[in-house]
């Protein structure tokens, strides 16, 4: 937060092999926190078994607003199995996130 505490959001994640990647929306708290510190924590459900997790530990490396309408369709299907529903609105400038994993911890 801008205090400097912590700030958490359910976020759906992607990765492109390298980086987890999450999409989120220009103007948004995580965009705001990343900005002035790209340090980041996440915690990523199995699928599978949601009692289980990966602890990601890492930093931003890249923000971009190219190709994260189309992002957040692809994960939309992954996550909803329909077209994004828009909940903000169409007018949304959305941001892909992309973060370079230090460490990873199975729990």
């Amino acid at each position: 937060m801008p205090d400097g505490s912590p700030q958490i959001t359910e976020t759906w994640v992607d990765t492109d092999g390298k980086h987890i990647i999450v999409n989120t929306v220009q103007g948004f708290q995580k965009v705001r926190n990343v900005e002035r510190d790209p340090r980041i924590a996440l915690a990523i459900a199995d699928r599978d078994d949601p009692s289980h997790y990966f602890a990601v530990r890492g930093r931003v490396v890249d923000m971009t607003e190219q190709g994260g309408v189309e992002h957040i369709e692809q994960l939309s299907q992954k996550y909803l199995g329909r077209p994004y529903p828009w909940f903000g609105g169409r007018d949304q400038v959305r941001i892909i996130v992309r973060i370079e994993a230090e460490r990873i911890t199975p729990r």
